[in-house]
């Protein structure tokens, strides 16, 4: 019998995983709650504003798979809710997901367990956190410990830096995320990004991307959500993919069992390659954003068996097959983001970009106004291209955004340079 899927989400991670799972021989049927104007093109899009609503959609529906996009609601306790239904969840538990709920909590985890990863110091009282400054070696590392969509934390170049970022954290610049700050030493190296799937038992590796967070070419400018990723990364070489999976996420699994939080869904690990080898900066309990779009792209074969065998724990036998071509992504974003932007733009050129030999655009902040494709959020497409290199993959994605009419956005267009250097 055919499966219902349904996807909770509405940007460029939840049209890649629409579009990968919309190619599954297993998948008769795939909602998506809210989606976008990319993903109505592949799913029927609702309406579903509190866990009740999807909860009684899901048994109303004989959804067969919930798929969780945003942090969010695994925060909140979404999977815990469909669980108890015995709908089947791809996603953590709220105490699994404190991994990425509370940067303390993994801390934690990792001085516990051994699993390499910064020296630290966690704080909820201002005093404190400002003392334990005196003496330390700068660039340091400030954190809100809870949820800040990815802007919660500073890098601070001296003291006067980290005083003023401890404080303003305290004062509430990030709202309640700020509440516990997490103090720790910079890690020099280069970034990594790797995926696991997690059955509550057993881990398998899902692939490895690089991403640029910062607005503008040459890394400058704010921290955003993701301007674009690449994969696969030449840093990440097939010994390190193994340490990684060995020094960090089968002890992550295991601690976590032990505490009584198994983990189960998708282990998003930020790493940084140190000269003494790589260790853990943070986990995310989800998707990356953009690197799901590339991870989809590179994927082979069937993603909602190793979906459903991750929310039923019986990931044990199953492998993860990725192309050998390089993909990029490339997010084009509405002009004034991360800051404010103007919505209700119209973006033009789309089939023309579609039409291109190896490239796919997924949908982030978009809706639809009659006939016309507008722009409803910050960041509002991706451009993705796969490619024999990460060169060639550069190439082809930056033809597919020239092809793109859309002068009320603006994008990167060095994405890749480290691998294309």
């Amino acid at each position: 019998m055919k499966k219902h899927v349904l996807i909770i989400g509405s940007g460029g991670r939840e049209h890649a995983l629409a579009w990968k799972l919309a190619q599954s021989p297993e998948v008769g049927r795939l909602s998506c709650a809210p989606g976008n104007a990319g993903i109505a093109q592949l799913a029927e899009c609702f309406v579903l504003s509190s866990q009740e609503d999807i909860a009684s959609f899901c048994q109303r529906e004989k959804v067969s798979l919930l798929v969780i996009g945003p942090e969010q609601p695994l925060v909140e306790g979404l999977a815990d809710r469909l669980r108890a239904q015995n709908t089947p969840v791809f996603g953590p538990s709220a105490k699994a997901a404190q991994l990425e709920g509370s940067k303390a909590f993994t801390k934690r985890l990792c001085m516990k367990y051994n699993i390499p990863t910064a020296a630290y110091g966690e704080f909820t009282d201002e005093a404190a956190a400002l003392a334990y400054l005196h003496g330390k070696t700068y660039p340091l590392v400030v954190k809100a410990d809870g949820l800040a969509a990815g802007k919660g934390v500073i890098i601070a170049q001296n003291a006067q830096e980290a005083q003023g970022a401890v404080r303003d954290m305290f004062s509430g610049s990030f709202g309640a995320a700020g509440k516990c700050i997490v103090i720790e030493e910079f890690l020099e190296g280069e970034e990594v990004s790797l995926f696991a799937l997690c059955d509550g038992e057993h881990a398998l590796y899902f692939g490895h991307a690089q991403d640029h967070k910062r607005a503008f070419d040459g890394d400058k400018g704010p921290n955003t959500g993701g301007m674009g990723a690449y994969s696969p990364a030449p840093v990440m070489t097939q010994t390190l993919q193994t340490r990684v999976m060995q020094d960090i996420i089968h002890p992550t699994m295991a601690a976590m069992k032990k505490e009584g939080a198994p983990f189960q869904g998708v282990l998003f690990a930020g790493l940084m390659l140190t000269k003494s080898g790589p260790k853990l900066l943070e986990y995310n309990t989800r998707f990356g954003d953009p690197e799901t779009q590339v991870l989809m792209r590179r994927m082979e074969g069937d993603l909602f068996p190793l979906l459903l065998a991750s929310a039923t724990g019986s990931l044990e036998n199953m492998q993860v097959r990725m192309r050998n071509e390089a993909v990029i992504c490339v997010v084009m974003a509405a002009q004034g983001y991360p800051g404010s932007y103007i919505k209700g733009s119209v973006i033009r050129g789309l089939h023309a970009a579609q039409a291109l030999p190896g490239c796919v655009v997924f949908h982030a902040g978009t809706t639809k106004n009659g006939e016309d494709i507008v722009a409803a959020g910050g960041r509002v497409l991706n451009v993705t291209a796969l490619g024999v290199t990460i060169a060639a993959a550069h190439e082809a994605a930056y033809r597919a955004v020239d092809a793109i009419d859309w002068p009320e956005g603006f994008c990167r267009r060095d994405i890749g340079w480290r691998a294309v250097a």
